[in-house]
């Protein structure tokens, strides 16, 4: 795939602020992203597992769906419970193919009045045509190109912010509210992608520096890149668009079942059900995995996977260095009858077989608030 030439990356509003911080910006999702800061990727990773790190996410794409009738209508495209969806509670969905695959996963959180999304910066054309072929009369879909998202990450996270709006400290687990923060109007959900308790904040784009600003200003709160946000979440064994789900891979497969609201399970009238259904009666023929290399060489994505000493079983479909699990840790499909825990495998990495063997996720235990 060809990069982006750099003077036609589109920037997020944070983009002054991460050069000020000494970011170095790479290409990613058709923006000029911070991968990392001087600190580096490993004390990045290490300092959000520990205290609190802010992400900018603002590339990702954010919308509102209003109207009577706006959760069925997505139900049409998700098998995730929405009309179910309490006020002020946020939900993971995965939108799917006619053909069973994943489209893209994005959240939905019921905000009263309407629905507030967010999907993937990757996919934020494709899924918001997707949603508003879907809609009947009456029902609209409200792009807000106009707002940022900044992820706030880590155990001493919530308290940081709450300094700013004590109210924050009681948000449960994939709660959401707006708040005032720092003088900002903020919608603020308790949510994220480390695997750790945090937040991420909808604010307003024009007020996005000032507000983050607030943020780095705080006991414990430092900047972090692309690079953190990666290793964080393979760790925590969250998927990747892209690479971990696509149109090729079902929910059952990807081992993202538990994302099948129990009403829509009797229904089965969503986009690509028929394939779901015979999958979750008669079994995948391959599953995700979690899979821990040997010695200390990481296998990067697309590294095929054998069976010891025989023929391609799968492949790797993330892969690095995990600072806190201190060691390779990876994602992949296998076979069905190769995905037990402790299984034996082989990566092929430049040609060389590498020993693994099938491991439990996550590598680190999930520290969202309960």
């Amino acid at each position: 795939m060809a990069e982006t030439p750099a003077e036609s990356l589109l920037e997020t509003p944070l983009a002054s602020l991460h050069r000020e911080l000494g970011a170095r910006m790479v290409p990613f999702a058709g923006y000029a992203m911070p991968v990392q800061y001087p600190a580096g990727i490993m004390q990045e990773h290490l300092h959000c597992r520990a205290a609190a790190a802010l992400f900018d996410v603002s590339h990702m794409g954010q919308a509102e769906l209003v109207g009577e009738g706006a959760a069925k209508a997505l139900e049409a495209l998700t098998p995730a419970d929405v009309q179910g969806l309490k006020p002020n509670r946020q939900r993971y969905g995965l939108l799917m193919t006619i053909t069973g695959g994943v489209f893209d996963d994005f959240m939905v959180a019921n905000l009263g009045d309407r629905l507030f999304l967010v999907v993937n910066a990757s996919r934020k054309a494709e899924d918001f045509a997707l949603i508003e072929a879907a809609l009947p009369a009456g029902v609209s879909l409200r792009l807000l190109p106009d707002r940022a998202l900044i992820a706030l990450q880590g155990p001493q996270a919530v308290a940081a912010i709450a300094t700013l709006a004590p109210g924050i400290a009681s948000l449960p687990f994939m709660g959401i509210a707006p708040f005032e923060i720092a003088g900002v109007n903020a919608i603020v959900s308790r949510s994220g992608y480390t695997g750790e308790d945090g937040v991420e904040v909808s604010v307003p784009a024009e007020s996005a520096e000032r507000f983050a600003r607030a943020l780095l200003a705080l006991p414990g709160v430092q900047p972090a890149g692309l690079g953190a946000r990666d290793s964080l979440r393979l760790e925590a064994g969250l998927c990747l668009y892209g690479n971990d789900i696509d149109e090729t891979t079902s929910p059952v497969e990807a081992g993202l079942v538990w994302t099948i609201g129990k009403r829509r399970r009797t229904e089965w009238n969503f986009a690509g059900a028929d394939r779901v259904r015979d999958e979750l009666d008669n079994g995948a023929k391959r599953l995700r995995v979690g899979i821990r290399p040997e010695g200390r060489q990481p296998a990067r994505a697309h590294t095929p996977v054998h069976a010891p000493g025989g023929a391609q079983v799968g492949e790797i479909t993330s892969g690095g260095f995990g600072p806190s699990a201190n060691g390779p840790v990876a994602m992949g499909y296998v076979a069905r009858d190769l995905a037990a825990d402790g299984t034996p495998l082989e990566l092929m990495v430049r040609g060389k077989p590498l020993a693994a063997r099938v491991a439990p996720l996550p590598f680190i235990p999930h520290r969202y608030a309960r």
